[in-house]
């Protein structure tokens, strides 16, 4: 099962309601502390795509490690392939305090991922390699079908246009 950054955001909120049940801002705000130095495992101030899994495995999900990269990925600003407390904090918040600017590279990411080398759209291919690494089997055609359900100019593929549309 794919996660989307929503997801993972009910997910960490679960915790968050387990870990304090007092929901105004201040003690919000120590509830994602909280939350990131319960999952922050190894205590080096940063959360990577294992600690991510395992903590959401006591929640009940079951997690990749291609999707734990994928979630740790959609809020990692520097890159580095972890999350540190802003990063993670950003996540908890939500994407609404993302500029516009963030929101579009971080899609442009996301994109990134389903493209072939090479390409510059999701062609019905490309979009089945990338569901089977996250561990979704699905048919050529029923890559067509979801790929057709955005396509708004009927030419078979996900421009980066499209896609936006479809992220929303």
């Amino acid at each position: 099962m794919k996660y989307t950054q929503r997801q993972l955001f009910s997910s960490f909120m679960k915790l968050c309601e387990q870990l304090s049940s007092d929901r105004n801002g201040e003690s919000k705000n120590r509830d994602i502390e909280d939350v990131f130095a319960y999952m922050d495992a190894n205590r080096d101030g940063r959360i990577s795509a294992q600690e991510v899994k395992k903590i959401l495995k006591t929640l009940g999900e079951q997690l990749s490690d291609e999707e734990a990269e994928a979630a740790v990925k959609l809020s990692d600003m520097d890159g580095d392939g972890m999350l540190d407390f802003e990063e993670f904090a950003q996540l908890i918040k939500g994407s609404d305090e993302f500029t516009e600017e963030e929101k579009k590279i971080k899609i442009m990411e996301a994109f990134r991922m389903y493209i072939a080398e090479g390409e510059d759209c999701i062609t019905p291919r490309s979009l089945k390699m990338m569901l089977m690494k996250l561990g979704e089997a699905r048919t050529i055609d029923d890559c067509i079908l979801m790929i057709k359900a955005f396509d708004t100019n009927a030419d078979g593929v996900l421009s980066f246009d499209e896609f936006v549309l479809m992220m929303r």
